[in-house]
């Protein structure tokens, strides 16, 4: 099979963390990626904070193409 390419990608995409309510918690950039492993697609990582106490989450984010991988 081949490799899937997505020349029509954007440079990065905007990720928004929301409550079921619709508050939101953060935005987080995610940059485009060429990944070790040979797949393509974005990655973001960051700390969340809950709005109402300042808790703080960490993030991770992979968003890989399926069939990007050679």
């Amino acid at each position: 099979m081949a490799k899937v390419v997505d020349n029509d990608k954007p440079e990065s995409l905007i990720i928004e963390f929301k409550s079921p309510n619709g508050e939101v918690w953060a935005t987080i950039t995610a940059p485009a990626k060429d990944f070790k492993t040979g797949s393509s697609g974005f990655y973001a990582n960051g700390k969340v904070k809950n709005p109402k106490n300042g808790l703080p989450y960490q993030v991770g984010c992979n968003i890989i193409l399926v069939g990007s991988k050679e």
